[in-house]
């Protein structure tokens, strides 16, 4: 990945921009600019500046609006400077304003979430998407099939790549569970251990911060220094500063909005870089935890690492913006609430196919005159989207969170009604829907008219 070219000295170019025979004159040049992209210096010197400033006379006057609208957050770089972020951006504020009305209406309104056949199975397919690819955003290297396999049937882990996201899985129920503790150094030993168990060369880095013998520096391909975090000898107190900030409403006596809040914690976690290894997997999760405690369940629903994943080189870029750049975090959080907007987006896809599904199967098995369950629905449901995709009993229990028998006789008495069929693989029994399933159940809805 390439470094962002570092922006112009602003006092240097600030004084160019004021060179005028009066304050009016400097106010007017003000007028021209406009920062509704808030652009970085990498990018704005490739673009023509309004009429009568040079590039850096503009840079100075965006850096100029953009202190004066910022506040200074207790994360500190290596040199004891303060980050600072503009929560009040126009483009900030819009994303947070949609993230607060759609998080709680898009769920609590929608059929395919209410109903709890596709619910719970939405809720375990989003753990599955977000172990995945938040583990291959950390160079894990295995077929997304062979990993939902893995994950559905619970089996153990085989290599590596398998165990860093069955360990992804599984802290991400944890975090679930811990939704309404505060945050603690504890706690994020805790999840770090649970992120790296079984993955790192050094096991016993699990759980605890690195050492003054393993400082570590973030390179590129050719080695180049990208980031070089806080020496070990600052990392109790930084994390607990950090905890801090976590678990407080307000920022300096002043409101901070919670996602803000949340975003912060992804950039501080990864810029700390408290470990030897899986700071990425961990700061990823401090997001979840954070939004699911200040009540976003939405976030139960939706893969951040899967967007991160579509274009990962935009998420490193995202923090080298901020650190080339003074430690101006809205470079970050302009970047992440973009990766959760996208994130909603794709989720109301998804619920309106599922509605469609809810309301086709209800159609189909309100025909049939059903006394079928809302987990056999489900698998109904699945057998006439999936016609040719095998079930075993093992992948019900999971899907529907029962134990093995009760999804064993859901599945037998399918074949019972002739709506399944059941083979063998090995000892293993599969079962197959039966082929024209939607006329069977439409034939046994006539009949029982």
């Amino acid at each position: 990945m390439k470094r962002p070219q570092d922006p112009p000295k602003f006092d240097d170019a600030l004084k160019d921009l004021m060179a005028g025979p009066s304050p009016a004159d400097f106010v007017a040049r003000l007028g021209l600019i406009a920062d509704d992209s808030y652009l970085h210096w990498d990018d704005l010197r490739r673009r023509a500046p309004p009429l009568g400033l040079s590039l850096q006379m503009w840079w100075a006057g965006l850096k100029f609006l953009r202190l004066g609208a910022s506040q200074a957050l207790p994360l500190l770089d290596v040199v004891n400077r303060p980050c600072m972020v503009s929560v009040g951006h126009q483009r900030v504020v819009q994303r947070l304003h949609r993230i607060d009305t759609e998080c709680g209406a898009l769920i609590s309104t929608s059929e395919a979430v209410t109903n709890p056949s596709t619910r719970d199975r939405y809720l375990l397919n989003s753990l599955i998407s977000e172990a995945i690819t938040s583990s291959q955003l950390e160079g894990a290297a295995t077929t997304r099939a062979v990993a939902q396999e893995m994950l559905q049937s619970r089996r153990a882990p085989r290599d590596r790549s398998e165990r860093m996201i069955f360990n992804n899985f599984i802290t991400m129920e944890r975090i679930s569970a811990l939704r309404d503790e505060p945050l603690t150094p504890a706690m994020i030993y805790d999840l770090h251990a649970l992120v790296t168990s079984g993955t790192l060369d050094k096991p016993d880095a699990a759980g605890r911060l690195r050492r003054a013998d393993e400082d570590i520096a973030v390179l590129d391909n050719d080695d180049e220094v990208l980031h070089d975090p806080p020496a070990a000898s600052e990392l109790p107190r930084r994390l607990q500063v950090m905890c801090d900030f976590a678990n407080a409403e307000n920022t300096d006596g002043a409101f901070f909005h919670p996602v803000a809040r949340a975003i912060v914690l992804h950039f501080w976690l990864a810029y700390d870089h408290p470990f030897v290894d899986g700071n990425g997997r961990t700061a990823r999760a401090l997001f979840y935890w954070a939004m699911l405690r200040q009540k976003y369940w939405l976030f139960e629903y939706i893969s951040i690492s899967e967007i991160i994943l579509k274009a990962p080189a935009k998420y490193g870029r995202a923090f080298l913006l901020t650190e080339t750049d003074g430690n101006d975090l809205t470079y970050f959080l302009l970047y992440h609430l973009d990766v959760i907007c996208q994130a909603i987006d794709g989720l109301q896809a998804w619920i309106a196919r599922k509605t469609d599904d809810v309301r086709t199967v209800d159609a189909v098995l309100r025909d049939a005159g059903s006394v079928f369950n809302h987990r056999q629905r489900a698998v109904l449901a699945r057998a006439l989207r999936h016609p040719t995709e095998p079930l075993t009993i093992g992948e019900h229990k999971s899907q529907q969170q029962v134990v093995y028998e009760t999804a064993r006789t859901d599945l037998l008495q399918l074949v019972d009604h002739r709506l399944l069929v059941q083979s063998k693989e090995g000892r293993k029994l599969v079962f197959l829907p039966a082929r024209g399933l939607e006329k069977l159940l439409k034939r046994l809805g006539d009949a029982a008219g």
